[in-house]
C-alpha cells in the first residue's frame, strides 16, 4: 500500500510487461494504473451487487492526485448509496443522441407523411437541428438548449422557427414512447406571433395571369399553374398526378392516400374546364405521369417558371399556394358552402376549412338584405 500524491506519481515506475495498480493506503480501492508504456491512470475499485467493478477515474496529468482522490470519494459515496458508477458512465456512452434520435423518426415517422413534408422535414433537421445538437445525448437535452436554438432561428426566419421546433417536439414525444427520456424538454417553448397572409386573385388579377401563361415558355408549369387554378389542389398534389389517379369518363380525380396530406384517399369532383384542359393533355401525354421529366419522372418544383409569372403579372408578392385561397374565396362568392367547399380542397376536418369562414360575410349580409328589402317593398 501506498500514499498516492503528486511525488509518488512522479516516481512511480512502469512495469517491464503488461500493467501495475498501486493502491492508495488511506482510500480503499483508490489506486494508480501504469502501463508498460508509462501511461498513468488513477482507478477506483469497488464492490456492488457481489460484482468487482473497476472504474478508471482519468489520466495524469490531465487530474492530479488530489483530484483523482476527491473522485474517488465522491464515487464512493454513489456506491455506498446503491449507484454503480461504471454502469452509468456506460449508459452514458450507449446513450441515443439527437442524431440517432433524428435517423428513427426518418424511419418510423417520415413515411407517414406526404413526399413534399418528408423533403421539408429533412431539411429542417439537416440546416438547423442536427448543426447544433447532433451529439447532444436526448437525455441530457434540456429546455434552455431548446430555447436557444429557437431564438436562433428566429434570428432571420421566425415563422420558419416554429416548425422547427414543432418537429423536434414530436421527435421527443417518439422518444418518450420508446422510454428514451420521461418528459419531453420541448413541450411549452414559446412560440413566435405568426401573421397569417392571404392573398385572394381578383377577375383582373386573373385575367392577367391566364394572359401570361399562354405566353410562358415552360408549356408543363404552364398547364400545371392551370390547374392549381382550377382544382384549388396544392401544389405537390398536382405535380404528382398521375393518369391512373383520373376517370376523365366520369370527371373524379380519385386522390390515393400516399398521395394526400392528411393520409386519407380523396374522390374529387372535377369542374368542365379542369376536364376540357386534361383530356388535351392526355392526347399528346407520354408516360403514366401529367409532368413528366426527360428522365420518366415528374417535375419536382415550378419555382422558375413561378418567378417568370410574377414578373410577367407584375405580382412580385403572389404566392402558388394563393391559388388555393383564391379558389376557395370564389366558391364562397358564390354561395357554396363551407363543407361543399372542404371536401373540395380535400380538407378531412371541418375545422380547416373554417379559416375561409369570414369570406362568406358578404354573401350572407347580401341574404340578409334581400329579406330586410322584401320588408320594404311591402
Amino acid at each position: 500500500m501506498y500514499k498516492i500524491n503528486e511525488t509518488f506519481v512522479r516516481k512511480a515506475i512502469a512495469p517491464e510487461t503488461g500493467n501495475k495498480i498501486y493502491y492508495d493506503s488511506q482510500s480503499p480501492g483508490f489506486g494508480l494504473r501504469i502501463t508498460r508504456t508509462g501511461t498513468k491512470a488513477f482507478i477506483l475499485n469497488y464492490h456492488i451487487n457481489r460484482k468487482e467493478r473497476r472504474y478508471t477515474i482519468g489520466k495524469s496529468p490531465a487530474w492530479t492526485a488530489a483530484a483523482a482522490r476527491e473522485k474517488a470519494a465522491a464515487l464512493r459515496r454513489l456506491i455506498d448509496q446503491g449507484t454503480d458508477p461504471l454502469e452509468e458512465r456506460n449508459e452514458r456512452r450507449e446513450a441515443p443522441t439527437i442524431a440517432d434520435l433524428c435517423d428513427e423518426y426518418e424511419k418510423v415517422h417520415l413515411p407517414t407523411l406526404s413526399a413534399r413534408s418528408q423533403t421539408d422535414q429533412r431539411g429542417m433537421w439537416k440546416t438547423y437541428i442536427l448543426p447544433e445538437l447532433r451529439t447532444v445525448a436526448v437525455r441530457e437535452l434540456t429546455s434552455r438548449q431548446i430555447d436557444r436554438l429557437h431564438a436562433k432561428i428566429s434570428e432571420t426566419t421566425p415563422t420558419r422557427a416554429n416548425r422547427v421546433l414543432e418537429v423536434l417536439r414530436k421527435a421527443l414525444n417518439l422518444a418518450i414512447r420508446w422510454a428514451w427520456i420521461e418528459k419531453n424538454p420541448a413541450d411549452g417553448f414559446r412560440r413566435n406571433a405568426e401573421h397569417s397572409r392571404e392573398k385572394y386573385l381578383s377577375k383582373s388579377e386573373y385575367e392577367l395571369v391566364f394572359i401570361a401563361l399562354d405566353k410562358m415558355p415552360n408549356r408543363k408549369a404552364a398547364d400545371a399553374i392551370r390547374l392549381l387554378i382550377l382544382t384549388g389542389a396544392r401544389r405537390g398534389e398536382v405535380l404528382g398526378l398521375e393518369w391512373q389517379d383520373l376517370d376523365l369518363s366520369l370527371g373524379i380525380w380519385n386522390r390515393p392516400a400516399h398521395k394526400s396530406k392528411d393520409r386519407k384517399a380523396k374522390r374529387i369532383p372535377l369542374s368542365n374546364e379542369a376536364l376540357i384542359l386534361l383530356r388535351a393533355m392526355r392526347d399528346v401525354a407520354e408516360g403514366n405521369f401529367l409532368f413528366r421529366t426527360s428522365t420518366g419522372g415528374y417535375l419536382p418544383d415550378i419555382n422558375r417558371p413561378w418567378r417568370w409569372l410574377r414578373s410577367e403579372t407584375g405580382m412580385p408578392d403572389l404566392r402558388i399556394h394563393d391559388l388555393r385561397h383564391s379558389f376557395a374565396s370564389i366558391l364562397v362568392s358564390s354561395g357554396e358552402t363551407l363543407e361543399t367547399i372542404g371536401k373540395l380542397l380535400g380538407h378531412s376536418q371541418y375545422q380547416t376549412t373554417m379559416r375561409y369562414a369570414h369570406l362568406m360575410d358578404d354573401p350572407l349580409r347580401n341574404a340578409a338584405n334581400k329579406m330586410a328589402h322584401s320588408f320594404r317593398e311591402k
